[in-house]
């Protein structure tokens, strides 16, 4: 009875052991440690897939970019028509960090010179890549810095981060995310915040389920019609007069 009773208690202590380093990984992770910027570099030929079409068909003028992770890139190819009459460049690239944008943000966005760009980060950085809300708002600021130091009036739309059934874990992480850039774009009349979270959350708070392909993270035909109508009605209340 004795070495049974031993042996349980050295198995408790080892899962409070256990809990307590995931425990420990998880708040180092995002408090700034215990966790890796992904190499920009895995996007240049989606990049230069850009550069290609553009001299193929060079992109209009005084448009709006739409640039960020893959709920932009699946919306490349329907974004003209949702969002018409406003003239938009879609630029959405993969899995894609808040640091990705800022690293191709001269070759995604300032190329075109655009009157707007519209920004969906921190997605894959709360869901996937555990990076700490403090550095993707650096990198958000620093992105936003970077645009109005070469186009002084241009607006900048930062987009909530979208719930989804895929990463219930992480949504709390992601709705604090969604308050920082609100405070962002308080901070400056150029920036605006378009909530794209809301309209995705039933009565109770809890995500919809019919929004999504058999991923649960990316969204489906009815799911882009809630997101595309909830970005239409910001961009044509301050976009609209400049077409």
């Amino acid at each position: 009875m004795l070495d049974n009773t031993n042996m349980i208690r050295k198995f408790g202590t080892a899962l409070v052991t256990a809990w307590a380093l995931t425990s420990t990984a998880a708040t180092l992770a995002q408090n700034g440690a215990g966790y890796e910027l992904p190499d920009p570099a895995r996007y240049e030929e989606a990049i230069q897939r850009f550069e290609a079409m553009d001299e193929q068909s060079p992109p209009p003028e005084n448009a709006i970019v739409l640039t960020g992770s893959s709920s932009i890139m699946f919306w490349n190819d329907q974004a003209p028509a949702d969002l018409a009459p406003l003239t938009v460049i879609p630029r959405g690239f993969g899995g894609s960090v808040m640091n990705d944008v800022l690293h191709f943000l001269d070759r995604v966005a300032l190329t075109y010179q655009p009157r707007a760009v519209l920004i969906y980060e921190g997605d894959n950085d709360t869901g996937r890549n555990n990076i700490p809300n403090d550095v993707i708002i650096e990198q958000l600021q620093t992105t936003i810095d970077r645009i109005h130091a070469e186009l002084p009036e241009a607006r900048v739309y930062v987009l909530s981060v979208k719930p989804s059934v895929a990463r219930q874990a992480t949504w709390p992480i992601a709705q604090a995310l969604n308050e920082r850039y609100q405070q962002v774009a308080a901070a400056d009349p150029r920036v605006h915040y378009i909530d794209v979270a809301t309209p995705f959350l039933q009565a109770d708070g809890s995500v919809m389920t019919d929004i999504f392909v058999a991923d649960n993270l990316h969204l489906n035909e009815k799911g882009y019609d809630i997101w595309a109508a909830s970005i239409r009605e910001v961009l044509m209340e301050h976009e609209a007069q400049y077409e």
